[in-house]
């Protein structure tokens, strides 16, 4: 019978019990329908697979009324099951197939809701289940669902296949859910000739192995065999590139920062049993799941023989203790969790994020991400306990507060930080000038030291006549009120990793000093003016324009953070992205806008995008959704065109959506790299669409180029070492 487009427009939802019911009773019984490959087209791969294990128990979910099971069940294999969430489909079938069939099983279920004890089946066969349930509209929840499903009724060493089309979205969710311990073969199933089939059908296979270890994925396609659909099968191979090189860094000894669904899929073994010694990295809660993301260290105690206060305790670090040896170094931190006494100890770091957020807030975010953590202790009922450090500020004065129309409230403040550290002898005679976005539950946005000001030549003269006794006494009654900005000290350790990456095109930056020729450097996203004050006196030669949305934030920069502009420094008030973009076309000769600073696009260029998200829901706390789009990326390269770097200030609620953000940026720019913090969540992406200007071959030298030339310190060496080449 033929399926017609009416009978197609039955099935707007493909999640949908009723839709289907619908359609299989619209369509009536009696013979087969595949939505994917026939069979004639995945008999050989799948004999090949199931060679032997003729009394193997085979589950077919979301059967339909598709003839696999059939011509499965014809070739011997009889221990076959399948299920459907339709009725109608499923009395359809047992009435086609009990009489002829009748050692075959079949039963109404949901998929994402298995009726069957763990480990009961030795292959389960998917003929485009996964993908009728991963509909881009729905999201992710469904398909999740059913692969957690799937492998908990697999036996060890299963096998798992799934026929799919391979669309992004689904490979986005498919890959990293089989990623630690499971072995995956993919390739694509060979069309016919005469087949009219616009989309290419793949077979994916994954067999159930040891927990925790990573295997790279057996691609077994080729860019130059003959495909349906040349640029479906394109993007497959690109996407598996990009997985297994994220599988070869798990298995480089790095110590790489997983995220909580990389614990829970198995990345470290199994979390219930306590492994002494066991240390990672990890980032908890994402967008959708927390208010905010964490830094944080899990650690099993090296001992298990002592006797233990808790089995598992919260250990939170307050953002301005986090540089100290006993919560910086991997040594300090086992002393914590010997002193703590806990079996099990997640050490969690705070940041600016989380400066003015009420602990107890912080708590209740904590509390349902760490119970995932927990190990398995019969005996252990009561709630999981915080311990925390001092948060080492002892005096706050707030000097000013107001609500702009874009940001929302902001507080500017001054700190003084206890002496909390003999290392920091110096931390409780300093004092920290800060912005906050209260929008951001309490986000410091900026944080710049002050100094006292410099006296006159005319005051050092008077003072020098003066008594010692009348000159401290008019010190001390004018301290508060001599405090300046000081615009070499960088408060943001993402900025000191923006100016260190600058290495990647420090040879274009020695020869414009030397020439004397100015390098355009466009930064959106002004905030208290912290980095680009500090770009223009550590590297004079840069012509920098800042493009700020918000007109308040130059008031605020201006009046209280010491910021100002000249004519190598303006403020161009209004939208970064059309600003990028008018630029872009103004370089090309389409436009009369002039380009920024008045400079061609012959030389080196820098964009920073440094700009914090309102709207959480993408996922991104940092940049907003639409400068890692396309439609920016691209604009960014036209701009960039003749050489320079794109610099991304990225802070990402989501391991999936970080890679998200990395796919675009590497189908758009030739060169990318990151540098991902050690004590914050933040990481810093350099991209640039061409060879010209990269120090791609001698980063070492380059950055020795650019320490040289760096009018204030910062500490090149240290952020180098953790610079990864991304493509």
């Amino acid at each position: 019978m033929a399926t017609t487009p009416a009978l197609l427009g039955a099935l707007e939802d493909f999640t949908s019990r009723e839709n289907w019911d619908k359609f299989f009773a619209l369509r009536g019984g009696g013979d087969s329908f595949e939505w994917y490959a026939e069979w004639p087209q995945i008999k050989s791969p799948l004999r090949s697979l199931l060679l032997g294990a003729e009394g193997a128990d085979i589950l077919v979910p979301g059967c339909g009324s598709s003839a696999l099971s059939e011509e499965l069940y014809d070739m011997g294999f009889r221990r076959i099951t399948n299920i459907d969430f339709s009725r109608v489909i499923v009395a359809d079938m047992l009435r086609r197939h009990a009489r002829v069939r009748p050692e075959m099983r079949w039963r109404v279920m949901d998929m994402t809701k298995m009726q069957f004890p763990d480990g009961s089946f030795d292959f389960i066969l998917d003929k485009g289940g996964l993908d009728a349930l991963m509909e881009p509209e729905v999201g992710t929840e469904l398909g999740m669902k059913y692969l957690n499903e799937a492998k908990r009724v697999l036996k060890s060493g299963g096998k798992f296949v799934c026929f799919t089309l391979a669309e992004s979205h689904v490979l986005e969710l498919l890959l990293p859910e089989f990623r630690f311990g499971w072995d995956i073969s993919i390739q694509a199933i060979a069309s016919e000739r005469s087949s009219k089939s616009a989309f290419q059908t793949f077979m994916v296979v994954m067999v159930k192995g040891k927990m925790g270890v990573v295997h790279k994925i057996e691609s077994r396609l080729d860019q130059n065999a003959e495909y349906c659909n040349m640029k479906q099968a394109n993007a497959v191979i690109h996407a598996l590139q990009d997985e297994n090189r994220i599988r070869e860094s798990h298995t480089s000894g790095v110590d790489v920062l997983l995220s909580l669904r990389d614990l829970q899929l198995g990345a470290i073994g199994n979390l219930k049993v306590i492994v002494p010694g066991r240390r990672r990295q990890l980032i908890l809660g994402e967008q959708g799941s927390s208010l905010y993301s964490y830094k944080a260290v899990f650690m099993d105690a090296k001992s298990q023989a002592g006797v233990f206060a808790y089995h598992c305790g919260v250990f939170i670090v307050p953002k301005a203790r986090a540089q100290e040896w006993l919560f910086a170094s991997e040594e300090g931190q086992w002393v914590v969790v010997e002193s703590a006494k806990a079996a099990r100890l997640i050490m969690v770091f705070l940041d600016s994020r989380h400066a003015n957020a009420d602990m107890d807030v912080i708590k209740k975010d904590l509390s349902p991400l760490v119970k995932d953590l927990e190990p398995e202790y019969p005996e252990e009922t009561d709630p999981i306990p915080f311990m925390m450090a001092s948060d080492g500020v002892k005096q706050r004065d707030i000097l000013h507060e107001v609500t702009s129309e874009i940001t929302g409230p902001m507080v500017v403040e001054d700190v003084v930080y206890e002496n909390v550290d003999a290392d920091q002898s110096c931390m409780s005679e300093k004092m920290f000038r800060r912005l906050i976005f209260k929008r951001s539950s309490g986000l410091v946005q900026s944080e710049a030291l002050l100094i006292s000001d410099s006296p006159s030549e005319e005051t050092d003269n008077k003072n020098k006549n003066s008594s010692t006794a009348s000159r401290r006494k008019s010190q001390k009654k004018g301290s508060k009120n001599s405090l300046r900005i000081d615009h070499s000290y960088l408060g943001s350790s993402y900025h000191s990793s923006i100016i260190c990456g600058l290495s990647l095109v420090a040879s274009a930056l020695t020869a414009a000093a030397s020439s004397g020729e100015k390098v355009n450097t466009t930064i959106v996203g002004l905030g208290a003016g912290s980095l680009p004050m500090f770009l223009r006196g550590c590297l004079p030669f840069l012509d920098i324009e800042v493009v700020e949305l918000d007109p308040m934030m130059e008031e605020v920069a201006k009046k209280y953070f010491g910021f100002s502009t000249d004519e190598q420094m303006k403020v161009h008030l209004g939208d970064g992205i059309k600003f990028i973009e008018e630029s872009a076309v103004a370089d090309h000769g389409i436009s009369t806008h002039s380009v920024p600073n008045g400079k061609g696009s012959n030389t080196v260029r820098i964009l920073i995008v440094d700009v914090d998200s309102s709207d959480l829901s993408s996922g991104l706390s940092c940049p907003p959704a639409n400068f890692v789009e396309d439609a920016f990326l691209m604009s960014a390269k036209k701009f960039l065109s003749a050489g320079g770097l794109l610099i991304i200030n990225l802070v990402a609620r989501s391991s999936a959506v970080r890679e998200t953000v990395v796919s675009r940026l590497k189908a758009v720019f030739e060169h990318l790299y990151s540098l991902q913090l050690e004590e914050d969540v933040n990481e810093v992406l350099f991209a640039s669409p061409t060879e010209r200007y990269l120090e791609i071959d001698h980063l070492d030298e380059a950055a020795a180029k650019l320490k040289a030339m760096l009018k204030y310190p910062v500490d090149v060496e240290s952020d180098m070492k953790n610079l990864q080449r991304l493509q």
